[in-house]
């Protein structure tokens, strides 16, 4: 725990905190829409707004926001008037995302280390600046997701049917789409963006294994994401390894644990509950005529 008095310690620590509760409040929204890997998609996105950002002696952080969210925003747009398939919607974000940020980052002076930084995470490059556009940006992200719960979960689940009721679909749509583009730009340097995708989706289906609501989920959900980010953090610092892959090998871990117990609990309660006893069926009346 010695660690953690240093400052860049702390403010990796705040930063995965902070994601650890946007990611998976999120992310149920997305798994609802069988969308869980969207985020790997604009992760490629937000890594051309990196290479933009160190090309032209910018915040990469703010560059990514800003080029993730007009990517996010088209795709969605396309998606929506039918021109296109989501998967195919995907594979435009896979490739046209990472080999644009892979041209801008060699055309600058940066060094492949940074760019590795941005792709798996590093808790030496959190500067006080990045931790409050994280903090900032994060807290907007959960409070959205918090406050909007009943019409997103609308839109997730029966698009037409909310678009019958009177909600504001497209936008919605369009919110989920932005705010997924800003939850992985601010969560690059802390986790990664090849595997910020795996924090949104990982604590929603281990929360799957043992709840039945949507807000029991979601809050359980929440609980997880915060455990996996600050163990993450903590075995990154001691063991000296990449942020990014720590947390997420935490959260699977989680996920293990919660499914064996689950399955566990299914088996006990199989065997002492009584089985119910066998629904006879009713005689039947036969009316003979005199």
């Amino acid at each position: 725990m010695e660690l953690f008095q240093y400052p860049y310690m702390q403010r990796a620590l705040i930063a995965a905190l902070v994601i650890g509760l946007a990611a998976p409040a999120l992310g149920i929204y997305l798994v609802q829409r069988r969308l869980a890997l969207i985020g790997d998609g604009i992760g490629h996105v937000a890594l051309t707004g990196v290479g933009a950002g160190l090309l032209l002696k910018q915040s990469p952080v703010l560059v990514a926001v800003i080029v993730a969210s007009l990517g996010a925003i088209t795709i969605e747009l396309v998606r929506a008037r039918g021109r296109t398939s989501g998967d195919l919607a995907l594979a435009l974000l896979f490739y046209g995302g990472i080999a644009g940020g892979v041209m801008l980052v060699g055309l600058s002076d940066s060094t492949s280390a940074n760019l590795t930084a941005y792709l798996f995470g590093s808790l030496v490059t959190i500067q006080p600046a990045d931790l409050i556009t994280i903090v900032v940006l994060g807290v907007v992200i959960l409070v959205t997701m918090l406050a909007l719960r009943p019409a997103l979960f609308a839109v997730c689940h029966d698009e037409e049917y909310a678009r019958v009721s009177g909600l504001p679909v497209r936008t919605l749509n369009l919110l989920l789409a932005v705010a997924t583009a800003v939850t992985v730009t601010i969560a690059m340097q802390a986790v990664g963006v090849l595997l910020i995708s795996a924090l949104m989706v990982v604590p929603v289906a281990a929360s799957q294994q043992v709840t039945r609501g949507f807000r029991s989920t979601m809050t359980a959900a929440m609980t997880l994401g915060l455990f996996a980010a600050a163990s993450g953090v903590w075995v990154a610092a001691t063991a000296n390894t990449a942020p990014g892959a720590s947390v997420v090998l935490m959260a699977i871990a989680s996920f293990g644990v919660v499914a064996i117990a689950a399955a566990v609990w299914r088996v006990l309660r199989r065997r002492t509950v009584p089985a119910a006893a066998p629904v006879t069926e009713p005689h039947e009346v036969v009316l003979h005529r005199s």
